[in-house]
């Protein structure tokens, strides 16, 4: 297996990129340079922003944005800068080493709650994407007869030993998806079985050594595990909930306050590098390509490609075409930054006892969710833009969410801290 936190040479990246940028060019999207700005009052104020991310399949609007030359079209240069986990990305968004990241959702609403590290203010600019995420158990599991979520709540309640399970941060969403399918199965992940946290690049090399016994992490490295013969996939984050949030572009308030242009034209960037993501399979191969190099995932294009076109497999034989594979425009529904999204992650985090009250729910999803940004940049695109900035989905379990009553939702469950 390769090792995913080798940093590339200045040379080597610049090669992939003059690669790459061939590749663009004649592309439909890489038309002028629209007029975005008028007589320079909305010039981003910031022409360099160094971006975040980690090296997991859906970095890839981020990559591409910069590898394309998206970002040029609006006036900035973004540099993606790989990260070796999401504490350190946390980290160096508080203290202004990053401009803005790709990062998980809860990450930002932990941060500005002052839960899972320091509290700040924080912003979400845009979703980056929806499903894509999974859940896996190790090789061993397979031995006990474990292959689904009931036969794993089965092996649980024999108490034979002490089950552990990892997810990537204790208020993002890989944590949230691995919780909440426990729970479906009546397994309670803070009493039942021992938790522990896991950097994505660093998951298969701790299933290998037998770390533990389950893990939700982002592509491609469920994939990575089955490759490897250390795991199989047990669960899609999409089987949890249809087309849900997963990662953001996340940075702090006072930058936005500081750089509001280059916030702008940063969501632009980003929005257009989502679309022609989507637009084709060929797109989302070529896409599949770039991510896989050295400097972004590294890891071979086929684990990558296969989940980034919805083709599945769980390693115990069985193959699908998943229709609910990651997206990261869908005409615009993926990038809406919903108020309801920020608020399930809170109603998440007081269920399992991360927040010990409850907070104002939709009065902190405005203060962090920047849609007034997003429409701002939308609108200039053309991108579709919903009716609502709450919306209405049905979870695993049958229970619907809409934003409607957090309190009452964040209380309802029967499995909780």
């Amino acid at each position: 297996m390769k090792n995913e936190t080798t940093c590339p040479s200045p040379a080597s990246v610049e090669t992939t990129r003059r690669d790459f940028l061939r590749l663009a060019t004649g592309a439909a999207l890489m038309t002028a340079m629209p007029h975005v700005w008028a007589a320079g009052s909305d010039k981003p104020e910031k022409e360099e922003v160094k971006i975040g991310f980690i090296p997991l399949t859906d970095c890839a609007s981020i990559v591409m944005a910069s590898v394309m030359g998206f970002d040029k079209k609006y006036g900035i240069k973004i540099v993606p800068t790989k990260e070796a986990s999401w504490a350190g990305v946390r980290d160096k968004l508080i203290n202004g080493e990053l401009d803005a990241a790709h990062v998980l959702y809860g990450l930002i609403y932990g941060v500005q709650l002052g839960i899972g590290g320091p509290k700040k203010d924080m912003n979400v600019l845009m979703t980056i994407n929806n499903n894509g995420q999974g859940i896996s158990l190790s090789s061993q599991m397979k031995d006990k007869g474990v292959t689904d979520g009931e036969s794993l709540a089965k092996l649980v309640a024999k108490k034979e030993k002490e089950y552990t399970f990892a997810q990537t941060f204790p208020t993002g969403t890989h944590a949230m998806w691995l919780y909440y399918w426990l729970a479906t199965y009546g397994i309670n992940p803070f009493k039942d079985v021992k938790t522990i946290v896991v950097p994505p690049p660093q998951m298969v090399a701790n299933a290998r050594v037998g770390n533990m016994d389950g893990f939700c992490v982002g592509e491609p490295w469920n994939q990575r595990a089955i490759i490897d013969k250390v795991g199989f996939s047990v669960a899609t984050s999409q089987d949890v909930w249809v087309d849900h949030p997963e990662k953001v572009v996340g940075t702090t308030a006072e930058w936005v306050a500081k750089y509001p242009n280059t916030a702008r034209a940063v969501i632009m960037a980003v929005l257009e590098a989502s679309m022609w993501i989507d637009a084709s399979a060929s797109n989302r191969s070529k896409t599949a390509e770039i991510i896989a190099a050295k400097a972004y995932v590294n890891t071979d294009v086929e684990v990558i490609r296969g989940r980034m076109i919805g083709q599945y497999e769980n390693g115990l034989g069985k193959s699908w075409s998943d229709k609910n594979h990651m997206k990261f425009y869908n005409d615009g529904a993926v990038n809406f930054p919903y108020l309801s999204d920020g608020m399930w992650f809170m109603t998440q985090h007081k269920r399992w006892g991360l927040l010990k009250e409850h907070p104002d729910y939709l009065a902190v999803a405005k203060k962090v969710n920047r849609i007034d940004l997003y429409k701002e940049a939308a609108s200039q695109l053309k991108v579709p833009l919903p009716k609502s900035e709450l919306r209405e989905s049905k979870l695993i379990d049958g229970v619907v969410w809409n934003g409607k009553d957090p309190k009452k939702y964040a209380d309802g469950f029967k499995v909780k801290a």
